[in-house]
């Protein structure tokens, strides 16, 4: 796709510092950009290296100065990043209609302008929405909603009465609604608690690939709208997660904890269950929450504490040999070293 600068900055809500007219056709980082290529910087060093590159444009924000080349000014150059991007590379629009591989129960209602791939199985009275795109091998269980502009890619498994909102996307290898880890110990062996709950999933959630979503054991899962999920994470039952989160890959949630709006969980933390983590909470990577966290506050370590609290040991911690060696010398000068110790233990021993 050819865009002049002008045409770009009127999509970014940006200003051209040069020539309006200069065509470009493609986006790329600056050390791979060819002529005709825009590229952005955030910073002044990713700016020095954009103007020595061979791009024709440079996305900056709006304190850079002048430049030899063409400017688009914007107000925040990482988020006009991602817009130019979707504009050079946007999303391929998959025909409308089955593919005669599918197999689709009479009873299911798929709207006239989704998409359903090779292999994929729908059953009886899911209903798919406008410009849902169910790549090749997915299952959408009985009874499943699925609302608008939805993409499923390939080998995503929703089990029934799974409810998704409008433009959620679910990367390959997800499931979605498999049964929470209940189980009741009788007699000596283990009873399965039915898991006969659902999984709500609000409007434009992004889940990663191989992530399991446990459905509730009474009520629902429910991941709140706008949240983003990166891969292998795992959220058990009767989770509920609020609007925007951010959960980075190989976390874990435990049954019935709860998350406020804005909490960032970073890689591999693992969060206890029945707990209620505050709006705007961060903790941070391979920490373990055992306790509730306030609003706002940022937790890591383990078990996880305030970051400040945490810091403190850390560099008590790292202190720790200084602080043995400056014990040994004052109880050698005191008589009190390894030899006292022993001469002590004789005499108790006589």
């Amino acid at each position: 796709m050819t865009l002049t600068a002008a045409e770009i900055a009127s999509h970014l809500q940006g200003q051209v510092v040069g020539d309006p007219a200069t065509l470009l056709n493609s986006f790329a980082p600056a050390d791979r950009a060819q002529a005709g290529d825009l590229t952005f910087a955030e910073n002044e060093g990713y700016f020095a290296r954009a103007e020595q590159s061979a791009a024709s444009a440079i996305i900056v924000d709006n304190k850079t100065v002048a430049s030899v080349k063409v400017l688009i000014r914007v107000s925040n150059a990482r988020v006009a990043f991602a817009k130019a991007l979707a504009l050079f590379f946007p999303e391929p629009v998959l025909p409308a209609g089955i593919h005669p591989a599918a197999v689709v129960s009479p009873t299911a209602q798929i709207d006239p302008t989704a998409h359903i791939g090779p292999h994929c199985v729908v059953g009886e009275r899911a209903q798919v929405g406008a410009r849902a795109a169910l790549h090749a091998g997915d299952f959408v269980g009985a009874d499943c909603r699925l609302g608008d502009d939805v993409t499923l890619f390939p080998n995503v498994t929703l089990y029934p009465r799974t409810e998704l909102g409008n433009r959620v996307r679910v990367h390959s290898g997800t499931v979605i609604g498999s049964d929470g880890f209940g189980y009741v110990l009788d007699g000596g062996r283990h009873r399965k608690v039915p898991q006969i709950g659902t999984v709500i999933i609000g409007d434009d959630v992004e889940i990663g690939a191989n992530v399991t979503i446990d459905r509730g054991a009474l009520g629902p899962t429910i991941i709140g709208k706008g949240t983003k999920i990166d891969n292998l994470v795992q959220l058990a039952h009767n989770v509920v997660v609020g609007e925007h989160c951010l959960i980075v890959s190989q976390a874990g949630i435990s049954g019935s904890t709860r998350l406020g709006h804005y909490v960032i969980l970073a890689g591999q933390v693992g969060l206890a269950g029945h707990l209620q983590i505050g709006n705007r909470a961060v903790v941070a990577a391979q920490s373990g929450v055992m306790h509730d966290i306030p609003d706002g506050e940022k937790w890591f370590g383990y078990p996880a504490q305030p970051d400040k609290q945490t810091k403190r040991q850390i560099i008590a911690v790292q202190q720790l040999p200084q602080l043995f060696k400056r014990v040994n010398k004052i109880e050698s000068k005191l008589g009190l070293g390894e030899k006292a110790s022993a001469t002590n233990d004789t005499g108790s021993a006589q």
